[in-house]
């Protein structure tokens, strides 16, 4: 078994999406080599109803696929094919664009105003493209959660982790995606395919993650005015922590805990053209994009 080790770390930065929606985006429009497969990840959290309510408006996707997965609050979409529905808390809805599709997200807080979601995106290899759009909406009751003898919970939206499997399935990049909640004061190994990319997006409490070689991030020794003294350096709220190679994840609590998003997928290796939320392989097929978005031929499925 190999620890991977952490290769870089960096916080969410706040930005404006959509008509106005105030959330943190912990990556994305950047090189896409360094999530491959994934391109952006956006943590939409506020409890300030101003701040989120005008939503996502009509907007189109190609070329990728979009995974949102809700906390508190809900969200209502609806797309030019007739789909519509509700994500309630912890549902997931992993939406396949394909050849092309226009959709829209709107959030509501809960009773006392906050909404909490993730979304993430997925790129999808030249041979699917084109393929046809498809929904898989997941109810949170239907996600398998698992409860480790430590008091470690894991929830597996997708891929196979402990013994179960996520029910969102058919996904190109044939991802894992866990909601991961350590107890405090916990050491903890969870097994990576060796061949995915991987990361953890840390948004409760703080977690240090380390190689078996350098437990540097667990317990620093440093020299503090004349004195040896002993740190903690811990990755917290909203704090993106990329993983090398190898085949398993470390991970240490302090006495808080912590709440973090593992996700890992094998890497597609192809050119990525992008434009906004239409991710291709060449600047022609962006062009030729555009000009089916100008001429109404965007829509390439019927429902």
């Amino acid at each position: 078994m190999t620890f991977r080790p952490v290769t870089s770390t960096q916080h969410a930065q706040p930005t404006m999406e959509g008509a106005g929606v105030h959330l943190h985006r912990v990556f994305g429009f950047g090189d896409p080599s360094e999530s491959d497969p994934f391109l952006l990840l956006d943590d939409f959290r506020n409890d300030i109803p101003q701040h989120y309510e005008r939503g996502f408006p009509w907007h189109p996707h190609r070329g990728i696929e979009t995974i949102t997965y809700v906390l508190e609050g809900t969200v209502e979409h609806q797309d030019s094919l007739g789909n519509k529905g509700l994500l309630g808390p912890g549902s997931v809805q992993w939406m396949t664009a394909g050849s092309g599709i226009l959709h829209q997200e709107m959030p509501f807080g809960n009773a006392t105003g906050q909404m909490h979601g993730f979304q993430l995106w997925a790129n999808l290899p030249s041979s699917l493209k084109m393929t046809a759009p498809r929904y898989q909406d997941i109810e949170g009751g239907d996600i398998p959660e698992i409860t480790d003898d430590d008091g470690t919970i894991v929830r597996i939206i997708t891929g196979s982790f402990w013994g179960k499997s996520g029910p969102v399935d058919g996904i190109a990049a044939d991802p894992l995606y866990l909601d991961v909640t350590i107890p405090p004061n916990t050491r903890k190994t969870l097994p990576i395919d060796t061949r995915a990319n991987a990361f953890a997006y840390v948004f409760a409490g703080k977690a240090a993650f380390r190689d078996a070689a350098n437990p540097v991030g667990v317990r620093v020794e440093k020299e503090v005015a004349g004195q040896e003294v002993n740190i903690r350096d811990m990755s917290g709220n909203r704090t993106l922590v990329r993983f090398g190679s190898g085949d398993e994840v470390s991970v240490e609590t302090g006495d808080e805990g912590a709440r973090f998003l593992l996700v890992a997928g094998r890497p597609i290796q192809e050119p990525v053209a992008w434009h906004g939320p239409i991710v291709m392989n060449t600047r022609a097929e962006l062009m030729q994009a555009v000009r089916d978005l100008n001429n109404g031929t965007f829509i390439k499925a019927a429902h």
